[in-house]
Parts: structure tokens; C-alpha cells; sequence
């Protein structure tokens, strides 16, 4: 069943589940909490609507005919890096989340859910990618507070608008999950955020169960930003906390 039309204040999801049950149940509760929710059965069906008609979030399972979770969350991505996609699948392993968080999934839940987590990581990932009126100026809620969409120190230079960090006259371009990260780090320069205060910033919510989603983030951030992601001078991990941020390169300690 195809949105038709839409009021411009709801927000538009995708989902992609070949489980015939599961999908009418995420379809009924998300229409029901007041989404414009499109329906499909498999991975390119879910990649080709997201290039037909706009969406706000897509919600893909991983094991799915023609083309699987994984290969159609990375190939939106390509055509939309700034578009949420969250992953609902059986498969738990940390080895599955990473090659979800790889393929730049923005969220992962295991099944079987509670309908109620599922509704509130769709509303904390709509709260960090809110699109406004179609295009790809995102604003976050964390930096709502700050009239400037540019944040420096030191080193570190922020932009809000193009999702863009400069470190050392180098431009280098974020997912928006990695751009939450870096901010919230700035935030508290220089001291110890645990990953708890992490995932209530970013995500929203704070289970322990997450904590591994934060450090899957981490380690591509620091792909990103560090001279040598094995021995990071930038985003240090604090044992058994969570991590710092030194917005000197000198300050690696």
C-alpha cells in the first residue's frame, strides 16, 4: 500500500520485511502513532522506492529475498548518506551488527521486539535527521541551543549544515550518527563521557545492551579523524567509562 497524500508536518517510513505478520504489524503501529508508513517484501523493492518517492527513515529486515538488509542499506546510503535506516533482524551477533553498522545503518534491533523500543528508536533517529522540506539541511536537537552551525577548538572545527568536521586544514565529511558523536564529545572536551551519556545524546535512550552500537560508531569516527586509527591521539577510550576527546593532537595522554 502506497502513501498517497501527505501532510507536510508527518514524517514518512519505509519498511522492508519479506515476515508477512511482522511488516502489517509495524505498518498498523507505526500509521497508528502518526506516520505516512509504505509497505515492501524484499531489499531492492525497499532500494528502488527510496529513489521513486522521498522517505524520512527506512526500517529494512537483513534476511530478505533478491536482495538482503545489508547490500540495500548500503546502497541507499549511496544515493542518500543522510537518510536513516534502521535494521530489524533475527541475526544478533556482535560479528552481524558490525557488518550492519558497516553497510552505515544508522540503528540495529534484534527480533523479536517490543513494539514500544521499536517506536522509540524510530523517534530518536527522526529527532537527529530531521529533513527540512526535502533537502538535506539536517538540524540536530543537540545543537539547537547554539545560534552558530559552526563549532571550533583547537584542532577541531564543526559544521552543522554540511555534516563536515576540519581537523588540521583537512575537511572531512560525517554520517550524521558520527557528527552527533563528535559533538557531544566537544561538548565535554577534555573530559570523560561514558557511553551511557553517549547513547542518551545521540540515540536518546540508554540501554546497556547498545553500548557496543556506540563503540561500532566510534571506531568509524575515528577511521575518519584520526592520523592513525590504531593509536588515536583525538578520541581516547577512558577504561571501563567510555571516551575523551583531546582537541589538541598534542594532548594524547
Amino acid at each position: 500500500m502506497r502513501w498517497r497524500q501527505k501532510k507536510l508536518d508527518k514524517k514518512n517510513i519505509l519498511i522492508a520485511d519479506d515476515d508477512d505478520e511482522i511488516r502489517e504489524l509495524l505498518e498498523f503501529d507505526l500509521s497508528s502513532s502518526g506516520y505516512n508508513v509504505n509497505a515492501v517484501k524484499n531489499g531492492l523493492e525497499a532500494y528502488n522506492e527510496t529513489i521513486l518517492s522521498n522517505y524520512d527513515l527506512v526500517i529494512l529486515d537483513v534476511m530478505m529475498p533478491k536482495m538482503n538488509g545489508f547490500d540495500a542499506c548500503l546502497k541507499i546510503k549511496e544515493k542518500n548518506p543522510n537518510l536513516p535506516v534502521l535494521l530489524l533482524t533475527a541475526k544478533g551477533t556482535i560479528e552481524d551488527k558490525t557488518a550492519g553498522f558497516n553497510a552505515f545503518a544508522d540503528d540495529y534491533l534484534v527480533k523479536p521486539f517490543d513494539i514500544q523500543e521499536v517506536l522509540l528508536r524510530v523517534r530518536a533517529l527522526l529527532r537527529r535527521h530531521t529533513n527540512e522540506s526535502g533537502n538535506n539541511n539536517y538540524s540536530f536537537s543537540s545543537l539547537s541551543q547554539n545560534n552558530s552551525d559552526v563549532l571550533k577548538s583547537d584542532d577541531i572545527e564543526i559544521f552543522e549544515n554540511s555534516l563536515e568536521v576540519k581537523i588540521n586544514e583537512k575537511t572531512i565529511k560525517l554520517t550524521p550518527t558520527e557528527f552527533e558523536i563528535l559533538y557531544c564529545l566537544l561538548q565535554h572536551k577534555n573530559q570523560a563521557v561514558s557511553l551511557g551519556t553517549l547513547l542518551q545524546e545521540v540515540w536518546g535512550y540508554d540501554s546497556d545492551e547498545d553500548v557496543r552500537m556506540v563503540r561500532v560508531h566510534v571506531g568509524t569516527l575515528r577511521q575518519k579523524i584520526e592520523p592513525d586509527p590504531k593509536k588515536p591521539v583525538y578520541v581516547n577510550t577512558v577504561t571501563n567509562v567510555g571516551y575523551r576527546l583531546n582537541t589538541k593532537q598534542a594532548n594524547n595522554f
